[in-house]
């Protein structure tokens, strides 16, 4: 019987390019197993290639390719050869593959993928758009100030605006993941500082009410909105040298975190925060898979912190171990996410529209 081919898309054009590589490898070897996996690489400039290896560097082995709009076939070598693809599973972390633009890709190759759609995807990786949903459907979100970069705004009058907030505050990019670009602060004298950082990344930003000493709780989404959604126990994350889980922690520090899944929480807690992944999944009409970020401060409040429709899936990942910790192993994962894809792409096709 001949393997169904997948093609795990990796790297991209993003500041999680180097995570997004790490995610895949273990992507494509669990694959491996079941699949005929075809592993493509996309450089920090945007070319795509067919690699032997998941790998941030290009080798002599690895071929340069494009994607190509046929019924015969959806990938192309420089040389003409014709690849045919039965689905995609991309991880691409962040800009230009987790925010609705490689999503729109495919839909126009015509072939299904696992991830959400393109408005799930674009209002997911989009802090502020996501925020407005969670809270029209119950769910509470921290007060923010948004500030766009062609903003005229005189710093004394932003510093006085700020003090409704009350300190800390995290200054963050509208658009983007991995806590990249993201400033803790504490005094108004460094709050110019963080708006500059910030701006390298994005050109809105959010400046959010911090919530001291806050626990961060994690919770696992797979499903379909019109559907079946599962939510997964929650995790928790705590920093061990950091003020909070900054990409430091998250990637470069060797135990920067610890992990605990199940989470330290009480079952209503745990329920409660389970259901609103289920209601910000279902306002952002999630199809695919998701995790969903909370915090919880000292007095037992929790918020909606934000969405990642493309979660980190290396094997310590939080989303994979999150559905371990619900009874789903990540092979197991991982075939529900291809299927799903695929019966989605079927009932999509039988529409009037597609016909």
């Amino acid at each position: 019987m001949q393997k169904m081919k997948v093609a795990v898309i990796y790297g991209g054009k993003s500041t999680e390019h180097e995570v997004s590589v790490h995610s895949a490898k273990d992507v494509c070897s669990v694959l491996e197993k079941k699949y005929e996996v075809f592993k493509i690489f996309i450089d920090k400039q945007g070319l795509w290639y067919l690699q032997k290896e998941c790998s941030t560097q290009i080798t002599s082995q690895d071929i340069q390719i494009s994607p190509l709009i046929s019924k015969e076939a959806h990938l192309s070598t420089l040389e003409g050869e014709k690849i045919k693809i039965d689905v995609f599973f991309p991880v691409l972390h962040g800009a230009m593959g987790e925010d609705g633009t490689m999503q729109g890709l495919f839909e126009i190759l015509n072939i299904p993928y696992v991830s959400c759609g393109v408005l799930t995807s674009a209002m997911g990786m989009n802090k502020e758009i996501s925020k407005l949903l969670a809270s029209f459907y119950g769910v509470p979100i921290v007060p923010y100030i948004k500030l766009r970069k062609a903003d005229k705004y005189e710093l004394p009058l932003l510093q006085e605006a700020v003090k409704k907030l009350g300190y800390p505050l995290f200054v963050k990019p509208v658009n983007l993941g991995s806590s990249i670009g993201v400033s803790r602060v504490e005094k108004p004298e460094n709050l110019e500082t963080a708006i500059k950082e910030a701006f390298k990344y994005d050109d809105t930003l959010l400046i959010e009410k911090g919530i001291d000493k806050a626990r961060e709780v994690f919770c696992a989404v797979m499903g379909d909105y019109q559907e079946e959604i599962y939510t997964s126990p929650c995790g928790e994350l705590k920093t061990a040298n950091n003020a909070f889980f900054d990409y430091e922690a998250k990637y470069n520090i060797a135990g920067g975190c610890d992990m605990y899944i199940p989470a330290p929480l009480d079952k209503d807690t745990q329920d409660k925060i389970r259901q609103a992944s289920y209601e910000v999944f279902k306002a952002l009409q999630g199809k695919g898979y998701a995790r969903v970020d909370f915090l919880i401060s000292q007095d037992g409040k929790f918020y909606f912190s934000e969405i990642n429709t493309i979660p980190g899936m290396s094997l310590t990942s939080l989303f994979p171990q999150l559905m371990e910790a619900g009874g789903k192993k990540y092979e197991e994962v991982l075939d529900i996410l291809i299927n799903n894809a695929l019966a989605r792409k079927t009932k999509q096709d039988s529409l009037s529209i597609n016909k």
